[in-house]
């Protein structure tokens, strides 16, 4: 544990997308937004112009009007003070050619300057409508709007009028022979307080408007990505998890899953074969409660300690039967302490454990082996000694029947002791198989007749059933009926009071051909069981117990399998496994 919050996340958002998406959208906005402003301008510049002309027409309108009472400079402006009078008005004036005031709504500027930018001159030539922005020297922004002042029409320049010498009015709006008809210009001056105030207002809100459009098509864009994003981790969890579905359900091993509340979420083929459960009956349900006890007390070593635990355990499964397991079990959690529930793995030891035996059984007869070959080369020597002297002294005391009794049996134990020893070195030199195609059926039907009357003699009933899909064998027909002998000896023997012997050839086994033999005598102790196949090892008083041992080995030497099943006073049943394709790679082998 870290201590860290892992941060976690659906989809990673490379920075490049954000970049980009900024890179392509902010221009356009940007462009957008300055283009509108400005247009916004050049609505508000036509407006002003447009206002201005209107108010010099008003005023031009008027003094039409007066021109017929006979108007001179005095009248004008008077006009001219009551016309700017209107609150967006800065100033309303009259100039000449030369930029002198000669009538100003502020009778005290009249006789200064104005428009000294301006071609005064260039002006009355033309009507015009203009307009500039300039700062006023209070530092007021206003727009004046000017064109030449005109406020004759033609029947008014042929009238003629008594011009006063002083009247500017008059002097400059009569037409002469070297005067043009208007010499004068007329400004207006506007207030651009308001209108900046509308305009600032109108741009701030281009500028919100076209950051709101960035932004959604900025978060369009993202979305796109994301949904994409979006698209290519659901098509990837829902890939990975098929397969990890599928890697779970088909895995080798058992795997069982419980979380956090003791309720089963994932239970594998494996495990409900291992533990002859079924998932439908199971998942959801309490673990305690469906499970074997000693799966629960793993589970509940885990709860205090933690970390994992790996343990063989024996397992009482649904039907009773006792399985060993090979049991990893752990805790589930994130590393922030987050508590998910517990995993455990776990397979089933049966054939690793059969195995196990079959390698140390192995072992041990290549070792009695060894010590058997030594062995029994030094006790031949003396037993044909003992054996001499015996019926030395068997011949030599004919009259004395007691002493001749004494010599036979010391012959016949010595001959039964030699025959231990032969089956004793047969067993320990290496085996030669020779393979060749034989007959199964042939060969299973000649080796019963062999032991038919000792069958019968026992009130013994044979039970052949041979299948007709089974035609040849890559066998040693010689060691597989010296098997088959040894085994319906083995049967017969226990089957005292009578029973029957039962022979099944086999053609559908996926290992190769199938013999089964099987007896209804008295059976095998469980304990029994697994040392049946050792050397020396014997429950009847005259055994040897080298029989099933040879038998074991013939098979071993084919590349089969040997098995044994039996029920206390039910019988048991020999099944010997041989592989339709066993040593034909080589037609000697020695073991």
């Amino acid at each position: 544990m870290t201590g860290r919050k892992r941060e976690k996340s659906w989809i990673i958002l490379s920075p490049w997308i954000v970049i980009g998406a900024v890179v392509v959208l902010a221009p356009i906005f940007i462009f957008v937004a300055v283009q509108n402003i400005h247009k916004q301008k050049e609505n508000t510049t036509q407006l002003l112009l447009e206002k201005g002309a209107a108010l010099i027409r008003s005023f031009e309108a008027g003094t039409r009007t007066g021109m017929g009472m006979r108007w001179g400079g005095l009248q004008v402006q008077k006009l001219l003070m009551e016309t700017a009078q209107q609150p967006d008005i800065v100033y309303l004036l009259i100039t000449d050619l030369n930029g002198k005031i000669l009538a100003h709504n502020d009778p005290s500027k009249i006789g200064e300057y104005h428009g000294k930018n301006l071609d005064l001159k260039k002006i009355p030539r033309s009507k015009v409508v203009k307009g500039q922005q300039i700062t006023d020297q209070d530092g007021t922004n206003v727009f004046e709007v000017f064109r030449r002042f005109s406020p004759t029409r033609r029947d008014f320049q042929r009238l003629r009028f008594n011009t006063a010498p002083n009247d500017w009015f008059r002097s400059r709006i009569i037409p002469g022979k070297d005067k043009p008809v208007s010499r004068l210009t007329i400004f207006v001056g506007l207030d651009m307080g308001p209108i900046e105030l509308a305009r600032k207002e109108d741009a701030r809100h281009t500028v919100i408007v076209a950051l709101i459009l960035l932004l959604i098509g900025f978060a369009g864009v993202i979305s796109l990505f994301l949904a994409q994003g979006y698209r290519s981790a659901r098509t990837s969890l829902s890939r990975i998890k098929a397969f990890s579905d599928s890697l779970v359900e088909n895995m080798p091993i058992g795997l069982l899953a419980i979380d956090g509340d003791g309720n089963i979420t994932s239970f594998n083929q494996t495990a409900e074969s291992v533990l002859r459960l079924s998932a439908n009956e199971i998942l959801g349900k309490k673990a305690h409660q469906v499970l074997p006890q000693q799966l629960g007390t793993l589970i509940d070593k885990l709860k205090p300690e933690g970390g994992i635990i790996e343990k063989e355990i024996d397992c009482t499964v649904k039907d009773g039967k006792l399985i060993p397991l090979e049991a990893i079990a752990t805790s589930l959690g994130e590393e922030d302490g987050t508590f998910w529930g517990y995993a455990i793995l776990f397979r089933d030891l049966t054939e690793i454990q059969r195995l196990r035996r079959e390698i140390d059984r192995s072992q041990r007869l290549a070792s009695i082996g060894r010590l058997a070959a030594g062995i029994a080369h030094e006790i031949r020597n003396p037993l044909s000694s003992i054996k001499g002297f015996a019926t030395y002294f068997k011949e030599r005391y004919k009259d004395m029947p007691e002493d001749q009794k004494t010599a036979e049996i010391m012959i016949q134990e010595v001959e039964r002791l030699n025959r231990v020893i032969g089956q004793l070195l047969e067993f320990a030199r290496p085996m030669n198989i020779r393979l060749r195609p034989t007959s199964m059926r042939t060969l299973i039907q000649h080796s019963l007749k062999m032991i038919e009357s000792q069958a019968g003699g026992k009130n013994i009933k044979i039970s052949a059933d041979l299948s007709l899909e089974i035609d040849e064998a890559l066998i040693d027909p010689d060691r597989i009926n010296q098997v088959l002998l040894n085994l319906y000896l083995n049967a017969i023997e226990a089957m005292d009071d009578g029973g029957t012997l039962s022979v099944r050839l086999f053609g559908d086994d996926p290992k190769g051909v199938k013999v089964e033999i099987s007896d209804t005598g008295a059976g095998i102790h469980k304990k029994d069981l697994e040392k049946i196949f050792d050397p020396y090892f014997t429950t009847k008083p005259s055994g040897t117990g080298l029989g099933l041992a040879i038998v074991h080995r013939i098979i071993e030497a084919h590349n089969g399998e040997v098995n044994v099943k039996s029920e206390r006073a039910r019988g048991t049943t020999v099944s010997i496994t041989l592989p339709v394709s066993a040593g034909k790679s080589h037609h000697n082998n020695e073991v």
